[in-house]
């Protein structure tokens, strides 16, 4: 086959944003963020606290403290209009 898309090469390191997320207000957004975040982490992703923490923490400790400092970004989607919940 000739398939010429170049492969992109991924590197081991974690991508760390530049700056920290806005910190999280809402208790339960932050439940909800860690939640997901210590979800990652048992899939085996890699912990952005750096040598901070030591690996016999369980992943939702570490995950809220990544959420705490500002090391995990979200996203929180709009809110659906109540036209188009009628709809479905």
């Amino acid at each position: 086959m000739d398939d010429t898309t170049p492969q992109s090469e991924q590197t081991d390191a974690p991508i760390i944003p530049a700056e920290p997320a806005p910190p999280i207000g809402s208790r339960f957004l932050f439940v909800d963020v860690a939640a997901l975040r210590a979800k990652q982490l048992r899939k085996g992703a890699r912990v952005r606290l750096g040598e901070d923490v030591p690996l016999a923490h369980k992943a939702e400790r570490v995950a809220m403290e990544e959420v705490r400092r500002g090391l995990v970004y979200y996203d929180v989607p709009a809110p659906k209009s109540p036209s188009a919940e009628a709809d479905a």
